[in-house]
């Protein structure tokens, strides 16, 4: 999987209809869409703003009134065939008076996509997972100590009964890790997928 460095954009016309095919490196869905809405402000005199995206924990895509499965699809299948991840895709659409058929706004649309990611600069990322950690507080700090040293994230703490620790680690990383906590705990660590 890959990631974006930077915004991306590239114009393509077809039958005097232009479509600005426009990549964004995201984390979140509110991030997209702030990013869409200043996009849609940017562009009043636009018709159509088709987007996607693939993002950590949340996806979504949207044609903005084109027939359906004409325009946000080929753009999602630009994405997966480039495998990027943590992105939000979309054409902006002026009309240029001919219609294009639903063959050609699939066309169209897709390649708005994929000459616009010939520019991107991308890095690899690896998938991130979210695990629970329950430990007694005699070996919270050792714990902690361990999800530091190994590259983990410690999102949210939660103390009752005994310590709840949520954290984000790489996928590829998870199984050992957690086996590993497991022997250094002395088998005291519960853990909650």
């Amino acid at each position: 999987m890959y990631q974006l460095a930077h915004l991306v954009s590239n114009e393509i016309e077809i039958k005097k209809s232009r479509f600005i095919g426009q990549l964004y490196p995201v984390t979140s869905r509110a991030q997209a869409m702030a990013q869409l809405a200043a996009l849609r402000a940017a562009h009043p005199g636009a018709v159509h703003f088709c987007w996607v995206l693939i993002c950590d924990g949340d996806s979504g895509l949207d044609d903005d009134g084109e027939p359906s499965g004409t325009a946000a699809r080929p753009m999602y299948n630009v994405l997966v065939h480039k495998q990027l991840f943590n992105v939000l895709a979309v054409v902006v659409r002026y009309w240029g008076g001919i219609k294009l058929g639903a063959g050609g706004l699939t066309r169209a649309y897709g390649q708005a996509i994929s000459e616009a990611s010939k520019e991107a600069v991308l890095f690899p990322v690896e998938p991130m997972c979210e695990r629970q950690l329950i430990v007694p507080f005699a070996d919270e700090s050792t714990l902690r100590h361990y999800v530091e040293r190994e590259g983990a994230e410690i999102v949210q703490a939660d103390y009752a009964d005994a310590v709840r620790l949520t954290i984000r680690i790489k996928v590829s990383r998870v199984t050992a890790f957690c086996e590993e906590a497991n022997d250094l705990l002395r088998g005291g660590l519960q853990i909650v997928e």
